[in-house]
């Protein structure tokens, strides 16, 4: 929402001012304001997907840097990626415009709305698919929702925004076998769903550790 320039002070019709994220950043979520768009969203059925992690990639001090990350870019992908992570400002306003961002779609589900979940390619390169989406998950954990939630918004809420969860989302019998094995529990401890160990595509199984390491230094060269 950070981008969101309607609440800028003295906006026109059919413009696009700057200093939407300015403008957010001074607002309430439980104000009158931004109450009133989370009424208006859920009234008209407007799904919002959540890309925290793309907040992360440029938050001062955040994300925590994983190897298996960083091993999945081509070289000049880590080093585009590490050079502009280490340009953020530790006072980058972006900390607390992720906070911000959290509480919003915390409040935003609360009130009934369909939140999804999954990467973006923008930012600055640092989050890729799949890692991408797990990092998602333990991030809304950590805007307030509990892990089992995270895990729906990211899985069933998806497949009901398609129109697709009468096949796919969740698991039950004649559904399509997709789904990963962890070793751990997720419902649990929610960094554990980085612990994949078999992916199942149409009930066909494939070793995790194997499908990481045929991308091996492969993104951002395709």
């Amino acid at each position: 929402m950070f981008a969101d320039t309607e609440f800028v002070a003295d906006k026109k019709p059919d413009s696009c001012p700057a200093g939407g994220s300015k403008s957010w950043s001074q607002l309430d979520i439980n104000g009158a304001q931004v109450q009133g768009l989370i009424r208006d969203l859920v009234a008209h059925h407007v799904a919002v997907t959540s890309t925290l992690p793309v907040f992360e990639a440029s938050a001062p001090g955040r994300p925590k840097l994983q190897q298996r990350v960083i091993s999945a870019m081509s070289a000049a992908a880590e080093e585009s990626y590490l050079t502009a992570r280490a340009r953020v400002a530790m006072d980058a306003p972006m900390t607390a415009l992720m906070r911000k961002e959290m509480d919003f779609e915390f409040a935003f589900a609360k009130a009934g709305g369909l939140l999804l979940a999954g990467p973006d390619p923008t930012g600055n390169g640092g989050v890729l698919p799949g890692f991408g989406d797990q990092r998602e998950v333990e991030l809304l954990v950590e805007a307030g929702f509990t892990p089992v939630q995270a895990i729906q918004i990211a899985t069933q809420n998806g497949a009901k925004y398609l129109g697709q969860d009468d096949r796919i989302g969740t698991l039950a019998a004649g559904k399509q076998a997709n789904m990963v094995l962890i070793k751990g529990d997720p419902s649990k401890n929610i960094e554990d769903i980085e612990n994949v160990e078999t992916v199942f595509k149409a009930g066909v199984g494939y070793d995790a550790a194997k499908l990481i390491e045929s991308v091996h230094g492969q993104v951002g060269i395709r």
